[in-house]
């Protein structure tokens, strides 16, 4: 593979093996299995919302907070006691260029931002698209340590950003799409070379991952689903096939937010599907009852409403489910300013049924 060259198409590999036997309720809901009730979990459901999460963190920045793995696994393990179904690693999709040899400072009200974004070829070469994994080795010591905290009570969650999402990171845009469009206008072979270079590290993040436990990991495009059709099938599709292809050994689930590409997202080999609220859960079911579906109740309720109109979001939503290949989430991240009520509503809801 050259760094800013042709993409690479990459080679087809054995799918995810059915047969294997697993205790967890999500992972079998993953798989499209019969299940005593959909599984609920939340994205975000570790973070600020929380105050024992806001304890742990205790005024760290945020890659200070990431990097410490006693106080990262204490994190992650905070939704536990509302009785989720899952837990998701505490870091941030930008971990990875980090490793690729690009620092990042989360600042305030901006969001991850580069030190030095990428601009230039020369620029696209100082990016390592093979980093060892020991340059990311506290995010695999955080899914030993929480792995071995939970001692099978529960899955683990591990995560990636896409190659889009990460790449308008990388160039200093963010979800700032004008600025991207113009740079991939100006800069074309930079644009596709990051792409592919990030495509290629994402990969082999993830099957690091798996091969040191991971029960289940979603791939997260924040941003593609503000692309239009021609850009989304240059931009987006092709990089979330070629890595699930790639990284196929445990069940996947493809977010794109508020994506309006069902289709596309439909044929990538994801076994599960994260829909937002622009779509009818009951009719994406109808459609393709091959997949799981993951969502879809409002952030914005859980966010703003009380929780009975939280419960009965969630009874909506276990009723346009259906009981199988389902997998109840939010449409996205759990709001900061999300009441602990709620969210306490949220999981119970699901566990009393509609």
């Amino acid at each position: 593979m050259t760094r800013a060259g042709p993409r690479r198409l990459l080679p087809p590999v054995p799918m995810l093996d059915p047969a294997a036997p697993s205790r967890h309720l999500l992972v079998r809901a993953a798989r499209g299995e019969a299940v005593e009730r959909p599984p609920v979990w939340a994205m975000r459901q570790a973070g600020r919302w929380d105050p024992e999460f806001n304890k742990v963190r205790a005024g760290l920045s945020f890659y200070e907070f990431s990097e410490d793995v006693d106080k990262s696994a204490r994190a992650s393990l905070c939704p536990k006691r509302f009785g989720v179904d899952a837990i998701i690693l505490f870091y941030d999709i930008t971990t990875l260029p980090l490793a690729m040899g690009l620092p990042f400072e989360l600042k305030k009200d901006v969001g991850p931002t580069p030190d030095r974004a990428i601009r230039t070829t020369a620029d696209l070469a100082r990016l390592n698209p093979d980093p060892a994994p020991e340059s990311y080795g506290h995010i695999r010591a955080l899914l030993k340590r929480v792995k071995d905290e939970l001692r099978g009570e529960l899955p683990v969650i591990v995560f990636a950003g896409a190659p889009f999402t990460v790449a308008t990171y990388c160039i200093g845009t963010g979800k700032d799409m004008a600025s991207t469009r113009r740079f991939a206008a100006e800069q074309p072979a930079v644009w596709a070379g990051l792409l592919d270079i990030l495509t290629h590290a994402t990969s082999g993040f993830l099957n690091t991952l798996i091969a040191d436990g991971a029960d289940v990991y979603q791939l997260f495009d924040s941003w593609a689903g503000m692309l239009t059709d021609d850009e989304y099938d240059t931009w987006a599709q092709p990089q979330h096939t070629a890595i699930l292809r790639a990284a196929p050994d445990v069940p996947r689930i493809l977010f794109v937010k508020e994506c309006p590409y069902l289709d596309r997202m439909a044929t990538t080999g994801a076994e599960v599907v994260s829909l937002g609220t622009c779509h009818d859960l009951a009719t994406a079911r109808a459609k393709y009852p091959h997949l799981v579906f993951q969502g879809n109740v409002s952030e914005d309720v859980m966010r703003k409403g009380t929780p009975e109109q939280v419960t009965a979001a969630v009874r909506a939503c276990l009723k346009a489910g259906g009981g199988r290949n389902h997998i109840v989430n939010l449409n996205h991240g759990v709001g900061k300013e999300t009441p602990v009520a709620n969210f306490e509503a949220y999981v119970r809801a699901v566990k009393e049924g509609a």
